[in-house]
């Protein structure tokens, strides 16, 4: 191992953040060797991680992204052809660059036993309020449905009650059930969680997993629900209906079952939720602020749901895409993890035009990151001390079932990977001037990604949008839930040469035009320097975890700190 150096601000900024002309290959001359100390966070780099970190270049991001989300691949569908082309163009990226394979029987790939779902056309969604006529809701238009119980076919025709959030939540005093029986029922909840300043309750505007839609349909299972029935609202959600729509229509992908599931998981337009409760002599409005209550009890509105879902089931494999660079000392049985998503939406045949849903952002982006980790430690003629993961999975759209699995089914056991870092929709915008890192204050490590922040220049943005609760959204959440910690990185909304008011409107207009549309696509003026300074970025932090004498961990009494001792 070479002698361990200390770079200085200008010459990391330079050669890590592509800011000003930045050359491949560019020879930089390393400073005099500082002694190592760690009396304070800081980065210290060994010059061959250095002179690898050298190479990482945004046009071998651009080349991965165009191939990934090219018309050819169609969308990269979980179970289908683009998908299955997409893992292997991963594993033999891997291969390429001299990493040894992780994944089963000697091969770079992970299987993953998944049930794909199709709500079929002869489907009924029947409301029937207290009062008033029937409601026969129109497929995508008003509601999204699915059997998760991965049968043919199911009956429901239950009682409708309002949970409000649907939250049961003993550390902060919340419970929206108070012990109303509710098994074999339908529940109309609300998404997100109570409205809050206060860091202590429900993490202030920062959502927390109760927050999230998979939480509630877990809790419901618990409770012996039937069903529940979502509420959209946009602000809420954090998104527009098309979002919902898209991400539920066609086939969905669930992992084999293992337990009770809900015969309905589905989601409605307020609107309609508005006409249901009217129909009990309610106002939604009144209801929606009434949830915020500690005071608040369930409502059975005196109305049914009736539904005949017909479903296509389709028992099929996946794979996750695992490869590892094998550390070079005594702690090589502990390793470092970086994941990305490699799936998308894939294609819907039946939808007139544009019907491909390439996902260049979301998330051929982070696999490219991903590549170009991977072939940046594959040129170090050093190794770190530990080893080194590499993770492209599967059915992130799916409601993160490729992570879920691999969490599940790691390489090695969870409690010896230090640290999971991933990347998931980096937008190709330019030169960043912040980075997000949301979840890292959660860990031991942070003090050392601000230290690397410092030296790259980038300022720590705190989540741009904490109320949309991007933590439980993207596949690190998986790998926090077996105790790995883990964080994504990305950039903030501070760009070279543009104010935080342009960044903003590019991710409104992302979010608005083309996250999980088919517009998502590859353009050749994508400017892919952001994306290249994201990776350098987690190259460092992912050394430097490496290196580290101790394994990392959750800060005490973070809600994963448990988990990661019963790993341990």
């Amino acid at each position: 191992m070479q002698a361990i150096v200390r770079r200085s601000v200008v010459v990391i900024v330079i050669t890590a953040m592509s800011l000003l002309g930045w050359a491949e290959g560019a020879a930089v001359p390393p400073p005099e060797p500082a002694a190592p100390s760690r009396e304070a966070a800081s980065v210290r780099l060994p010059s061959a991680a250095f002179a690898a970190m050298e190479t990482m270049n945004p046009e071998h991001i651009r080349w991965h992204v165009r191939f990934l989300s090219h018309d050819l691949l169609e969308g990269r569908g979980t179970g289908q052809r683009g998908g299955d082309i997409a893992a292997e163009y991963l594993a033999t990226q891997f291969a390429e660059y001299g990493l040894k394979p992780a994944g089963e029987n000697g091969s770079y790939l992970q299987k993953v036993p998944l049930v794909g779902i199709t709500t079929l056309p002869q489907t009924q969604f029947v409301l029937l309020p207290k009062q008033g006529p029937s409601m026969d809701l129109k497929p995508l238009d008003e509601y999204v449905a699915y059997d998760q119980t991965q049968q043919v076919q199911s009956e429901v025709d239950a009682d409708i009650v309002y949970v409000g959030y649907g939250i049961e939540a003993p550390e902060y005093n919340w419970d929206d059930y108070k012990g109303v029986d509710v098994r074999g029922k339908v529940l109309l909840m609300l998404v997100n969680e109570p409205p809050s300043d206060d860091p202590k309750f429900f993490k202030g505007k920062a959502l927390t997993y109760y927050g999230r839609w998979t939480y509630k349909y877990e809790e419901a299972v618990r409770k012996g629900a039937v069903g529940v029935i979502l509420i959209h609202k946009e602000d809420m959600a954090s998104y527009p209906w098309e979002v919902v729509r898209n991400s539920n229509s066609g086939e969905k992908s669930y992992l084999k079952l293992e337990g009770p599931a809900l015969k309905v998981a589905s989601w409605v337009q307020l609107d309609v939720a508005k006409k249901l409760v009217a129909g009990s002599g309610m106002d939604i409005d009144k209801m929606m602020m009434d949830a915020r209550s500690r005071e608040f009890h369930p409502v059975n509105l005196g109305a049914k749901l009736r539904t005949h879902i017909v479903s296509k089931v389709r028992n099929f494999e996946s794979n996750n895409v695992l490869a590892t660079l094998p550390g070079s000392s005594r702690l090589k049985d502990e390793a470092v993890l970086y994941t990305a998503h490699y799936d998308h939406l894939g294609i819907r045949p039946e939808m007139p035009g544009d019907n491909i849903y390439n996902g260049a952002a979301d998330n051929a982006t982070g696999c490219g990151i991903l590549l170009e980790l991977a072939r940046a430690y594959g040129v170090a003629k050093d190794r770190p001390g530990r080893s080194v993961i590499f993770a492209a999975v599967t059915a992130e759209e799916q409601g993160l079932l490729g992570s879920e699995y691999l969490g599940k089914h790691p390489p090695i056991p969870a409690g010896k990977i230090t640290l999971d870092l991933n990347y998931d929709d980096v937008q190709p915008l330019g030169a960043p001037e912040e980075v997000e890192v949301t979840g890292a204050e959660r860990t031991t490590f942070y003090p050392w990604v601000q230290a690397t922040a410092k030296e790259f220049r980038l300022t720590i943005r705190p989540d741009a949008r904490p109320e949309a609760g991007h933590f439980y959204r993207s596949d690190h959440f998986s790998l926090a839930r077996v105790g790995i910690p883990s964080f994504s990185i990305n950039e903030g909304m501070k760009f070279k040469g543009h104010n935080e008011a342009w960044g903003l409107a590019q991710n409104k207009e992302y979010t608005e035009q083309r996250y999980h549309q088919p517009s998502d696509e590859y353009h050749p003026e994508m400017d892919f320097v952001g994306d290249a300074a994201m990776a350098r970025f987690g190259f460092a932090l992912g050394w430097e975890a490496a290196s580290f004498s101790k394994l990392i961990g959750w800060q005490k009494g973070d809600e994963f700190e448990a988990a990661r001792a019963k790993s341990q």
